[in-house]
């Protein structure tokens, strides 16, 4: 976990409320954990009836709305909340009017609220006043995307904090398929643990069953039998695949192979081709790092550079440019006996 993101929910944990809290930023799952912490705990249940306020943003909630519950005083409590979710919605934000009424409440809040703001998928503009005194007079959080190569840590953090374990196989397999979206992670995860008995490993197999994958037929099957010149075994996975074209469009596979030959190509420059070396290289999982190696094994960077430009053909080709009338799953079988060579 980001450690901004810890030093936040540490002060929470502590007891620690700050009266304004402006949380921004592209990854939306660490503004929620958050926020969703200052509801649950910041109040005792007998006080969130009348000392709780949960405002969403849009063109009708302008600042003086907000401020108007901000500056009210709690009922039988220490202190009221107010969050306010998709505060980037709020209609004058970041106009005159609205402006000018959050910088006067910054100035002094009222020291018995808790003014929760989640500015989701943007930060404000840096170069501005209102970003510059948030900054100064707020307790504020900028949240980034985490890049591939992070979230198998996120994933391992999240299981221990919940007292769970997953193999590495499965943990690479989850961080592949439902990518950065830490939400969507988090929500498979859970979904796994309600099925599970006291101490029991998260494998592989549980995520394929769980996250919607199939055992033989899946992205990361094809990428290992590429990798082994296995013809046969990848020719059924491409039919798999033309069979069921809802759950496994041509696109991206196409573009999870590309990103999986362009590391490949990186990689067969570098000095350094040890497990250690490689991670490093291409930032990602440690856990992915044996397939790498024996693509290189496999494949001569002047195959690897041919299998790249059959790549772009193929996507170009999926999105129409001189394509004619030929099916996905003909151009994905096409695309797969190019690899193999």
């Amino acid at each position: 976990m980001d450690a901004a993101v810890k030093k936040v929910l540490t002060e929470l944990k502590a007891g620690k409320f700050r009266p304004v809290y402006f949380l921004q930023g592209e990854e939306p799952y660490f503004i929620d954990l958050i926020a969703d912490y200052v509801e649950k705990n910041a109040l005792n249940e007998s006080e969130r009836s009348f000392n709780l306020v949960i405002l969403y943003g849009n063109k009708d909630v302008s600042m003086a709305t907000v401020l108007t519950h901000a500056r009210r005083f709690p009922m039988m409590a220490e202190r009221q909340v107010v969050i306010v979710k998709e505060a980037q919605e709020i209609s004058d934000l970041t106009k005159e009017t609205g402006t000018k009424l959050l910088l006067s409440y910054l100035a002094q809040p009222v020291p018995s609220t808790v003014l929760v703001f989640c500015h989701k998928h943007k930060k404000l503009d840096g170069r501005t006043e209102l970003a510059k005194k948030i900054e100064k007079l707020a307790a504020t959080l900028t949240t980034k995307k985490l890049h591939e190569s992070q979230l198998p840590q996120f994933v391992e953090e999240h299981l221990s904090e919940n007292g769970l374990q997953a193999s590495e196989e499965a943990v690479q397999a989850l961080c592949e398929f439902v990518g950065n979206d830490l939400s969507r992670i988090v929500n498979e995860i859970d979904k796994i643990r309600i099925d599970l008995k006291d101490g029991e490993l998260i494998d592989l197999d549980r995520i394929i069953s769980r996250v919607g994958i199939s055992k033989e037929y899946n992205i990361f099957e094809l990428q290992k039998a590429l990798i082994k010149r296995d013809k046969l075994k990848a020719m059924r996975i491409a039919n798999y695949f033309e069979a069921n074209p809802k759950k496994n469009p041509a696109i991206p596979i196409v573009a999870f192979l590309f990103s999986f030959f362009s590391k490949l190509l990186l990689a067969s420059t570098a000095e350094d081709k040890s497990k250690t070396g490689l991670t490093k290289l291409l930032k990602i999982s440690p856990y992915a790092i044996q397939d790498y190696s024996f693509a290189l094994q496999a494949y001569t960077p002047a195959q690897i550079v041919m299998c790249i430009h059959a790549l772009k053909e193929t996507d170009l080709r999926l999105k129409g440019v001189d394509n004619g009338s030929v099916s996905e799953g003909q151009l994905l079988r096409e695309l797969i006996a190019k690899l193999l060579f």
